[in-house]
């Protein structure tokens, strides 16, 4: 009976393991791609979000002023208001 040596019966050609090494490192490769494609696609997405987030804030903040000022005018005009009716009860009183 014949033994045949382990290496013979496992070898593979030199170029089909190219070939095989090849594949995997393309395969790797447009999974790499693929992955940074998808990357790029979300950090577009953030920054739209981003920059959509800031003019909202800065709206928010333009219009908290605007109230702000509305109200500091009112308080003047309700003190004022409210100093001349002291002002009016305190000559009712002295008169």
């Amino acid at each position: 009976m014949a033994k045949s040596s382990p290496s013979n019966s496992q070898t593979v050609p030199s170029s089909e393991v190219e070939s095989q090494l090849s594949s995997l490192v393309y395969g790797t490769l447009q999974q790499a791609q693929a992955a940074m494609e998808n990357m790029l696609k979300l950090i577009n997405e953030i920054d739209q979000n981003s920059a959509e987030i800031s003019e909202n804030m800065e709206n928010c903040k333009d219009s908290a002023l605007e109230r702000k000022k509305t109200l500091e005018e009112e308080t003047e005009r309700f003190q004022k208001a409210a100093y001349t009716v002291l002002e009016m009860l305190n000559n009712r009183e002295i008169r």
